[in-house]
């Protein structure tokens, strides 16, 4: 397959009018080779885009991958592939050990098709989590750091596990890190830890922060917090709702100006109300209620996002981010946050040929 004319995004951040080479679902240099099928598009004045990438989400589509069921993440996946979201972390919640063994043994028995997202990784959100902040997630079933539950859990799911969320000010969340920072990304979240207990979960080795600015502290000038400690540490890469509800518009051009899209990768958090209508859904066993964009529990509380990372990038391009920067933070930033730059997030010569095709007003055309 050719693609041609198109005006393509380049992982250095810059678009370029070229042609793209696809032979056996990769991006490749061998014009021969990708003509073998005879499939030729025109892309002229449109955008060519990498497939997004979004690393944590809980469901879509009135299904959450805490249903446990692998016909409910199909669904999502399939959801997720018609909105150009080519790669997907399914992200868990603060639920029982045994609730989780069952949620995780289902990307076991999903084997994936052509018209799914592909499943890259497992967010693990919870429960290592400070019951103060908890947000949306359910406080019964929140737990001290455990590396042996943990190690448990991932070798169950094929060890797919890539990110896990962890309170640093909680007991033995150092020696969690320590740990296993060579095993999974772990991410700090779901905290009220100051800016010294953040800094030193950073210099143990955490390299993210659980969608920034919600459920820990605020950026207060004599208690910077986690916003103040992820802004220190240069290796580390913050998550960011933006679906215009979470963050105020002017927070989000913040933060891209303070960390740079190199460090922000877009998330949805998107729950099982996105796609849907409104009416009464669920999160984590949690009853929600969708009006609009705007899921919350029934005390109000912010529960996830009814929004698809696609329409949270055009969000980010409406609040004034450049178009260079906002889908370098739903494409190439996520999946190196991840470790896999070399495979999904990018159209280099060797990466999977998850592509978009979108119109210069950002409406997607098609998804190859």
């Amino acid at each position: 397959m050719i693609i041609k004319n198109g005006n393509v995004y380049c992982s250095d951040g810059a678009f370029s009018v070229k042609d793209i080479y696809i032979s056996d679902g990769v991006i490749t240099n061998d014009r021969e080779k990708a003509m073998m099928d005879s499939i030729v598009i025109d892309a002229s004045d449109r955008y060519v885009l990498p497939g997004l990438v979004d690393i944590h989400s809980h469901g879509a589509y009135g299904h959450d991958f805490c249903d446990a069921s692998p016909e409910g993440l199909k669904a999502i996946l399939k959801y997720e592939k018609q909105h150009g979201i080519t790669s997907y972390c399914p992200t868990s919640m603060t639920l029982s050990f045994e609730m989780l063994e069952k949620i995780f043994d289902t990307t076991n028995q999903v084997s994936g098709s052509k018209d799914e997202a592909r499943i890259v990784g497992i967010n693990m959100e919870g429960p290592f989590i400070a019951a103060h902040k908890k947000g949306a997630q359910n406080g019964k079933y929140i737990r001290t750091p455990d590396i042996d539950a943990f190690r448990y859990l991932n070798d169950l799911c094929g060890n797919r596990i890539k990110l896990v969320t962890l309170a640093p000010e909680l007991s033995g969340s150092l020696d969690f890190i320590k740990e296993l920072k060579d095993e999974v990304h772990i991410s700090i979240g779901h905290t009220e830890a100051t800016y010294d207990e953040t800094i030193a979960a950073f210099q143990t080795g955490a390299d993210h922060v659980t969608h920034l600015c919600n459920a820990m502290p605020p950026f207060h000038h004599r208690d910077t917090g986690v916003f103040g400690a992820a802004a220190d540490a240069a290796n580390v890469y913050v998550e960011l709702i933006c679906d215009g509800l979470h963050i105020h518009p002017s927070m989000i051009r913040t933060i891209f100006r303070i960390f740079g899209a190199d460090r922000v990768c877009l998330i949805s958090d998107s729950m099982e109300a996105t796609g849907m209508y409104d009416g009464q859904y669920a999160l984590g066993g949690q009853t929600v209620i969708k009006k609009g964009n705007l899921a919350t529990l029934t005390d109000g509380t912010l529960a996830g996002s009814a929004t698809n990372l696609y329409d949270c990038m055009k969000k980010a391009v409406s609040f004034g981010i450049p178009l260079a920067d906002a889908v370098k933070s739903v494409t190439t930033t996520p999946a190196r946050s991840i470790g896999m730059e070399n495979e999904i997030g990018s159209l280099d010569i060797g990466a999977r040929a998850d592509v978009l095709i979108v119109s210069k007003d950002l409406e997607l055309i098609s998804v190859i």
